[in-house]
C-alpha cells in the first residue's frame, strides 16, 4: 500500500493508509447541478458474429419464439435494463454498409460478404427498418453510424431524408413503398466510424473536410433535429481531438472516443475466464486509465468549447478478451465473468463524474460480442455479470449526480498504476428525493465497512441488492446460469450521523436512501 491523497471538486477524493480497512466519506446531497445523462447507459449491436443474426434477430418463421422476428427473450431482456439508445450498424461494419441492401422484400435483398468479421455471408434481412422498429418497441433513441469510409455523400444524405423526411420527398415515397408510412425520429449520427484505422485509414486534417462535407448535406426533415457525431479518437490519440476541434469546431455536435480495457492488439488478449490475482488488479488500473484519458481529451476540447457544448461520447468501451475455444474466429464471442462486471461497474462510475463533458457511451456489445449483456443459443439465453451491473444501475440514468469526497486504501499494481479499493457514486434519482449510491470492493480478499457524512440530507431507510461471488473468475452459462447474480443486501444502515455499510471483497452493491 502507499500512500496517496487527492481532492477532486467533481469527483471522488482518494487517500490511503497502510493497513486500514475502514473507509469513510461525504455525500453532498446540497450540491448536486449536473445531470447523468441516460444515453451513458447505452448500448452498441454490430453486424458481427451473432450479435443480429441469432442475437437480436431469429427471422418471423424461426422456431425461436419472437417478436416480429425479433428474439423474445433478448427483446424482454433489454427492455428490463431500459436501454436509452442503441448504436448501429457498425462499428466497422458501418464503413462497408449499404443501406439500400437492407430495405425492401427480403427475399429481394442482395446478400453480403462480412470483411472486418469473419468473413460471414449475411443476408441483409435486417436492415434500416428492422433496427428502427427495434427500437421503437425498446423506447430507445436509434444512432445511426453512417458509412465515410466506402460509401458516398449521396447514399449517406439520402438515408437520412429515407429515414426522416415526411414529405412528399423521393426517399420518403421509395419507404412508404417498403411499407412504413410515417418518418421515424433519428436524432444520433455517427458520420463514419474510426476513421483513423477501419473505416478509412484517414489523417485527421482529411477525415476534418470529409466531415464537413458530409454532414452538410445530412438534412433536418420535418422537425427532425440530428445530433451530428464525429469519428473521433482511439485512447491516447490526443492530435485526432485536437485536429478536429481546430477544423471541425462547432460544426459537429458531439466528438466519438473509443477506449477498450485491452492488453493489447498484437498476440493474445487473455482469456476471459482464465486468469490470476495478478491479471484481474491489472485488469481494474486498465480499466480506470479511462479517467485520465477523459480529462485529457476533455482539457483539449475545452480550449475550443470552454462551455462544453460538444459532447464526448465514448460510443465504443468494454473489455476485449480471447475468442471463446472452438467458436468462429472473428465473431469476438467471449464470456463475462465477475471481473468483467466490476469493469462496468467501475467505468459507469467514472463516468458519473465527468457528464460536464460525456454525453453518451455505448458498450460494446449488447448480445454475443466482447463484454455483451446476453449470451444466446438455439435454446434460450443467458443473462451475464455485466447485465446484472448495469440493470442495478439504472435509476443513474438521468439522475442528478452528488459530488462525493472519499478516503480508502488504494493499492499498486502491473504497469505502474494506482487503483483505490473502494469505487463509489451518488446521485438524486430523477423526479424523487431518493439517494442512489453505488459502491464497488475492488479488493479480492478484504470486506470493507464505509462510513458516510450525507451533508443536506437525512434518510430514514436504506435497502440495495450486492452482485459479488465466491471466484473472481465465476460465469454465467447454460448451465448454470445464475451464479452470478444480484441478491437483497442487508450489510447497510442509516442513523442520524449518515449512513455505514459493510461490503464483502468482490462486490457491486446499489443502496436507495429514502
Amino acid at each position: 500500500m502507499k500512500r496517496l491523497f487527492t481532492t477532486l471538486a467533481f469527483a471522488v477524493a482518494l487517500a490511503t493508509t497502510t493497513m486500514a480497512e475502514n473507509t469513510t466519506g461525504t455525500i453532498h446531497a446540497n450540491q448536486g447541478k449536473q445531470v447523468i445523462y441516460k444515453e451513458i447507459y447505452g448500448q452498441f449491436a454490430e453486424h458481427l458474429g451473432s450479435c443480429i443474426y441469432g442475437g437480436l434477430w431469429v427471422g418471423e418463421n424461426s422456431k425461436i419464439p419472437n417478436i416480429n422476428g425479433y428474439r423474445k427473450d433478448v427483446f424482454e431482456a433489454l427492455k428490463n435494463l431500459q436501454v436509452p439508445v442503441l448504436r448501429w450498424p457498425g462499428g466497422c461494419f458501418a464503413d462497408e454498409y449499404h443501406w439500400t441492401d437492407g430495405i425492401g422484400p427480403k427475399d429481394k435483398r442482395p446478400t453480403m460478404q462480412n470483411n472486418n468479421w469473419g468473413g460471414t455471408i449475411e443476408d441483409n434481412s435486417f436492415g434500416t427498418h428492422e433496427f428502427l422498429n427495434l427500437c421503437e418497441m425498446l423506447g430507445c433513441e436509434p444512432y445511426i453510424s453512417g458509412n465515410v469510409g466506402s460509401g458516398t455523400v449521396e447514399e449517406l444524405a439520402k438515408w437520412v431524408e429515407y429515414m426522416t423526411s415526411d414529405g412528399n420527398t423521393p426517399m420518403a415515397k421509395l419507404r412508404r413503398q417498403n411499407g412504413r408510412d410515417k418518418a421515424w425520429k433519428v436524432k444520433f449520427l455517427g458520420v463514419g466510424n474510426e476513421s483513423w484505422g477501419c473505416g478509412g485509414s484517414m489523417r485527421p486534417e482529411y477525415y476534418g473536410d470529409l466531415y464537413r462535407r458530409y454532414s452538410t448535406y445530412c438534412r433536418n426533415y420535418d422537425g427532425n433535429q440530428l445530433y451530428k457525431i464525429a469519428s473521433g479518437a482511439s485512447d491516447y490519440d490526443y492530435n485526432w481531438t485536437k485536429t478536429l476541434m481546430n477544423n471541425v469546431g462547432h460544426r459537429m455536435n458531439g466528438l466519438s472516443l473509443h477506449y477498450y480495457t485491452v492488453t493489447g492488439w498484437n498476440g493474445s488478449k487473455g482469456s476471459a475466464t482464465k486468469f490470476d490475482g495478478d491479471d484481474y488488479y491489472w485488469t481494474m488500473g486498465k480499466c480506470l486509465e479511462i479517467e485520465d484519458v477523459i480529462k485529457k481529451h476533455s482539457t483539449i476540447m475545452d480550449e475550443k468549447d470552454p462551455k462544453k457544448q460538444i459532447g464526448l461520447l465514448v460510443d465504443e468501451w468494454g473489455t476485449w478478451w480471447d475468442e471463446e475455444p472452438g467458436t468462429i474466429k472473428g465473431h469476438l464471442y467471449q464470456q463475462n465473468s465477475m471481473r468483467d462486471a466490476m469493469v462496468a461497474a467501475l467505468t459507469l462510475n467514472v463516468f458519473h463524474r465527468h457528464t460536464d463533458r460525456i454525453r453518451m457511451a455505448n458498450i460494446a456489445q449488447v448480445v454475443n460480442v466482447l463484454q455483451s449483456m446476453i449470451l444466446t443459443n438455439d435454446k434460450g439465453i443467458v443473462l451475464t455479470p455485466t447485465y446484472h451491473v448495469f440493470e442495478m444501475y439504472k435509476k443513474f440514468q438521468d439522475a442528478t449526480f452528488l459530488p462525493m469526497d472519499l478516503k480508502c486504501d488504494s493499492m499498486q499494481v502491473r504497469d505502474n498504476r494506482m487503483i483505490p479499493m473502494i469505487s463509489a457514486s451518488a446521485a438524486r434519482e430523477k423526479n424523487s428525493n431518493t439517494i442512489v449510491v453505488s459502491l464497488v470492493n475492488v479488493s479480492l480478499d478484504k470486506a470493507q465497512e464505509i462510513s458516510f457524512n450525507i451533508d443536506g440530507a437525512t434518510a430514514k431507510t436504506v435497502s440495495g441488492r450486492i452482485l459479488t461471488c465466491k471466484d473472481i473468475k465465476d460465469y454465467n452459462d447454460f448451465t448454470t446460469p445464475e451464479t452470478v447474480k444480484p441478491v437483497i443486501f442487508n450489510g447497510a444502515k442509516v442513523s442520524k450521523s449518515g449512513l455505514k455499510v459493510k461490503i464483502p471483497a468482490k462486490s457491486v452493491v446499489v443502496l436507495e436512501l429514502k
